[in-house]
């Protein structure tokens, strides 16, 4: 690889001897004259820092960029290139030498020359299938597109932080990388478009039974919680009168350009991303932090796909062994229709599981139900205390009594009796019993999906005028949940590992779990049994 400053016919980088000593030379030339702009101006010191901090940064891109020329100058590097066009994944041609440029940590931008080995030539019918090249020596060490990792890192941590993209470019700038709303966009992006592949390679390995099941989670008090958002997506209106078939082709050949200057209309559908966390509780059922930081995930998929995601990360995580699982949620059909499936999954004695109905929620429905009858406020209010405190003491049986009682003579497709059956079958299902929970110090309520969704969703993907194109909401959301889960430098570990050998990013699949239109049958498609091991693993390629 040949490394140069200014252009691809610039100067070439010079040894890591020689970049520190001009650092040197340029270091002890500027100390004289930022003392001076000190003593001159003692206000503007927060300046003079500022400067100095992006000196020491730029000599160190410098630095990194002589140390990268030596390592990929070795005659290994060569080997390594020929191994990974041989053994790839997806066929790859020879490898070439094509000229490119990166941009480093401290906004340094380096042109280089190294090989690049472009997709093999493949079949009509193959064609479908995402196809791309490969830069050996970049992808070995986590280089994105135009950008090393160490940076794609930061933009993507701080786009995931930031309230708009153009936030998260002045905040970059104000470091010392500068980059257009679109580079942004695109080095954020395109790491969550990684993280998604990631996640979507591992859960076919799990299929397969070739992930072994981890320990992070094994001996321990486990939760689930499970939850769907709001985000508004930007989805282009599609043409009328488009035809299909064998004329589509022509047709669209045939249709004039959009004018310039003239927006493409749009629709902004709202769509529920199903959002989940695993975390570990102590004897008092609150949330503990110290072995092992909770897990939040999520797709715009559909209920499926996340019933599936559920079952591959306990498995992941050895909530397999766990002393106890508490799955925790409100009411959602679209849930509990599919938590069976997913303990059969991950292979839990059925003993050791817990289902808990949000108490707020089951509140509500006697709300609900008192409300249909049309008793005043006041009437309302107060039987509504009496019943909430029955609920509390595991008294679900009393309170749907009690609620018969009162719609005796309403006619049987009354709204009351839609909830008196929301409350009877939880209630049949053990799911209201907050008594015996309060006792076991198993939570009683579903705050932890609640706040996730607030903190992953709502601050960051859900504002006003924020539309979003599906694949864009899916990368960031997965961005800003593996960053606030405090699961970064693990999750980016097996990103590196699992893109060193092939670059090619499908993010949707198909679930294993299919549910019919009325989502009250499941097709129960059983999984390879894995082998158990005490360690997790990471994938590659």
């Amino acid at each position: 690889m040949q490394v140069r400053m200014e252009s691809h016919e610039g100067p070439l980088v010079g040894t890591p001897v020689e970049s520190i000593s001009l650092f040197r030379e340029q270091t002890h030339s500027k100390c004289a004259t930022w003392g001076q702009q000190l003593r001159d101006d003692p206000d503007n010191f927060h300046q003079i820092e500022r400067d100095i901090d992006r000196h020491y940064r730029l000599g160190a891109g410098r630095l990194i960029a002589s140390l990268l020329r030596k390592v990929t100058a070795a005659p290994e590097r060569d080997e390594h290139v020929h191994r990974v066009q041989q053994q790839s994944v997806a066929p790859l041609k020879a490898p070439e030498p094509r000229p490119l440029q990166v941009r480093l940590l401290c906004g340094l931008m380096l042109f280089v020359t190294t090989w690049y080995c472009a997709p093999a030539a493949r079949k009509k019918k193959e064609c479908e299938e995402e196809q791309a090249g490969l830069y050996p020596e970049l992808a070995a060490l986590g280089f994105g597109k135009g950008c090393s990792p160490a940076l794609q890192y930061k933009v993507a941590r701080i786009v995931a932080l930031s309230p708009s993209i153009e936030v998260a470019r002045k905040e970059l700038a104000r470091e010392g990388v500068v980059l257009d709303k679109k580079a942004v966009r695109r080095i954020a992006e395109q790491l969550g478009l990684q993280l998604l592949e990631l996640r979507r390679r591992e859960v076919f390995l799990w299929r397969a039974g070739n992930l072994p099941a981890g320990s992070e989670f094994a001996g321990r008090r486990v939760v689930v919680q499970i939850d769907g958002g709001r985000v508004r997506l930007r989805e282009n209106k599609k043409q009328k009168g488009k035809q299909k078939g064998k004329n589509a082709k022509h047709q669209k050949q045939r249709q004039p350009s959009r004018k310039k200057g003239v927006r493409q209309k749009f629709e902004t559908p709202w769509r529920e991303p199903k959002v989940l966390i695993i975390f570990e509780i102590d004897e008092q059922g609150k949330m503990i932090k110290k072995h092992c930081q909770p897990l939040i995930d999520g797709t715009l998929q559909g209920p499926d796909h996340l019933a599936e995601l559920v079952a591959f990360h306990l498995h992941r995580l050895g909530v397999a062994r766990a002393e106890l699982l508490v799955f925790a949620s409100d009411g959602a059909r679209w849930i509990w229709d599919r938590l069976e499936w997913i303990q059969r999954q991950v292979g839990i004695d059925p003993s050791r599981v817990v289902g808990v109905l949000d108490f707020c929620h089951a509140a509500h429905h006697i709300s609900l139900a008192l409300e249909s009858l049309g008793l005043d406020d006041k009437a309302r209010r107060q039987t509504y205390g009496q019943l909430r405190k029955l609920l509390k003491q595991s008294g679900w049986q009393r309170v749907v009594e009690e609620l018969k009682g009162m719609s005796a003579g309403q006619p049987t497709d009354h709204a009351v009796w839609t909830e008196l059956r929301y409350l009877e079958n939880h209630g049949e299902q053990g799911h209201l019993q907050y008594v015996t929970f309060r006792r076991r110090g198993i939570p009683c309520g579903s705050g932890a999906i609640e706040s996730t969704i607030r903190r992953v969703i709502n601050l960051r993907l859900k504002s006003n005028a924020t539309f979003w194109r599906e694949e864009n909401a899916e990368a960031i959301f997965l961005v800003r949940a593996t960053l606030l889960c405090d699961r970064w430098d693990e999750t980016l570990k097996r990103v590196r590992s699992t893109m060193a050998r092939d670059r090619r990013i499908r993010w949707h699949w198909k679930p294993l779990l299919t549910t019919n239109s009325n989502a009250d049958v499941a097709v129960q498609l059983q999984l390879p049994q894995p082998q158990v091991t005490q360690q997790s693993t990471t994938i590659a390629g």
